[in-house]
């Protein structure tokens, strides 16, 4: 792809991603639409997805951001739901779909409708992230979700290699297939337990944000070569060190943590948008291929597939929900008790991605004999029009289906209450310390400095405590944000008398960036998120 087309591309994605923000459809489906709209604009270049590029330049970033902001212990807490989505489901629907495509299509064998079914199996990781954020699920789904969709990549991607061989005549075994799906799965665990120590070493130990963050950016990538490299599972050695150095992000000092934070946000911005947008421009190279298939009936495979791969999602949550509890009273008693809604909104929010496509993109067009791949074409087809299926019709439906069902969000109330009590405890910590450090004479300060310390020690006990308390009758604010807004008022008539200086010449640029840091830092401390 030349550069122009791609900043076209970025430019372009971010643009709707941002007026998305504005609207209440989630950014993804905006996106697809408009690359659905603009695939057939005169003039508009061609993207192709190229699986050379997505698997190993864009999923790793992808995965990455994805797992460092997942919880270690919530995914720990739920992997039973997590492994059977994430492992089980995705061969039951390579088989189900599979089967259901060989008997719907004509002339597809057995072999290739299995390599669509690996394909089209795993639900996508930045479609359930970014549906996750948006719609407020309970806290318990939205870590099955996330789990599942980090993991069941690496499933899909080894069964599809295993349907592909046999499809192509390699003479692929059960045995054979088994084996190669165990390498895949520890080889990419083993890689990512052996990266992820020396890793986070590296990043403790480098004592600039900048250098630190460079690693950052560059791990994912790492990761994921190397493991390919050994044959192994790259999704799930990103995964491994993503959770890893996430849960162990407290580490890494404050300069490196905001940095990063403000990189990924970026990265992953640019990248999801990107991706949304390449799927729905895919349109015009799918129907080009579709030539052999234009005297049959293809929307109507269209529309059963995608209802077969829906139903099939039903037809695996609730069993592997409910029948593991029936037959076990050790899951009754750690597990808490799932619910038919809960169960209902995972069934349904099984949107599929990017991968999908990107794999279905690397069938090769000829087999080793020369003749063409069987049903290439139709199998992309139906891979974008399920992959498209699946984001529109349960992307748009699951909002008001949770408000529908009713389901429980988070608590916030009690949120707030169990953050007031945590920082309590690390303020009584802190000033136990303050008073050490104070009565050593090596230590010794002006009141007037050691009471600013105690103040703003209590300052940020007394701020969460605070959003529980009455709002402000006139502005409707607590008192943590009339705090907030007052201060960003001060700092701002401050700024502005540092940029008047500058223009007169009494200061130059250099000391206004060094000021105006200094305020960007105490404004990031008085603005600092809440929840």
């Amino acid at each position: 792809m030349h550069v122009m087309p791609l900043l076209l591309l970025i430019a372009g994605s971010a643009a709707v991603a941002g007026a998305a923000r504005r609207t209440p459809v989630p950014a993804p489906l905006l996106l697809v639409a408009a690359g659905l709209i603009v695939s057939y604009v005169p003039g508009v270049p061609e993207y192709t997805l190229d699986p050379h590029v997505v698997l190993p330049l864009l999923l790793p970033p992808l995965l990455y951001t994805a797992a460092t902001d997942s919880s270690y212990l919530d995914l720990r807490a739920q992997v039973r739901p997590v492994a059977l989505l994430s492992v089980g489901y995705v061969l039951f629907a390579t088989f189900a779909v599979g089967w259901a495509a060989y008997v719907l299509v004509p002339d597809l064998s057995l072999t290739a409708a299995l390599v669509l079914g690996a394909v089209v199996a795993p639900p996508d990781a930045v479609a359930a992230t970014a549906v996750a954020r948006r719609v407020g699920l309970p806290s318990r789904v939205t870590t099955i979700l996330q789990g599942e969709s980090l993991v069941n990549d690496a499933t899909a991607i080894t069964a599809y290699k295993v349907a592909l061989a046999a499809a192509v005549g390699e003479g692929a075994t059960w045995a054979g297939g088994i084996g190669e799906f165990l390498l895949a799965a520890l080889g990419g665990i083993g890689v990512g337990l052996v990266l992820m120590v020396p890793i986070h070493w590296m990043r403790t130990h480098l004592k600039e944000a900048l250098l630190q963050n460079s690693l950052s950016l560059l791990t994912p990538f790492f990761a994921y070569a190397v493991a390919e490299q050994v044959h192994a599972s790259g999704v799930l050695a990103v995964v491994v060190v993503a959770l890893y150095l996430g849960h162990r992000n407290w580490e890494v000092d404050f300069a490196t943590r905001l940095q990063e934070e403000a990189v990924w946000k970026m990265v992953a911005f640019i990248l999801e948008s990107a991706v949304f947008a390449l799927i729905g421009l895919q349109l015009p190279v799918i129907l080009k291929g579709l030539g052999e298939y234009e005297g049959v009936n293809a929307a109507w495979y269209a529309v059963v597939l995608f209802v077969i791969v829906v139903a099939t999602r039903f037809a695996w949550v609730y069993p592997a929900t409910f029948l593991p509890r029936l037959l076990s009273a050790r899951i009754r008693e750690r597990e808490e008790n799932p619910t038919w809604k809960g169960s209902f909104v995972i069934s349904w929010a099984g949107m599929r991605g990017v991968v999908s496509l990107a794999i279905a993109f690397s069938i090769p067009l000829t087999v080793h004999d020369g003749e063409d791949f069987p049903g290439r074409n139709m199998i992309l087809f139906l891979t974008f029009t399920t992959v498209i299926g699946t984001l529109v019709v349960q992307g748009l439906t699951l909002p008001p289906l949770i408000r529908m069902l009713k389901l429980p969000g988070r608590d916030e109330q009690a949120e707030t209450l169990a953050e007031a009590n945590a920082q309590a405890q690390a303020s009584r910590a802190a000033e136990r310390r303050l008073e050490e450090l104070l009565a050593d004479e090596r230590n010794t300060l002006p009141p007037p400095l050691a009471d600013r310390l105690r103040t703003v020690l209590e300052r940020r006990r007394n701020a969460v405590w605070e959003r529980l308390g009455q709002v402000n009758t006139v502005t409707g604010e607590t008192v943590d944000d009339t705090y907030r807004r007052l201060s960003r008022e001060m700092i701002s008539a401050e700024r502005e008398v540092f940029v008047r200086l500058r223009d007169a010449r009494h200061i130059d640029d250099e000391m206004l960036r060094t000021l105006l840091r200094r305020l960007d830092l105490e404004e990031a401390a008085a603005f600092r998120e809440a929840a």
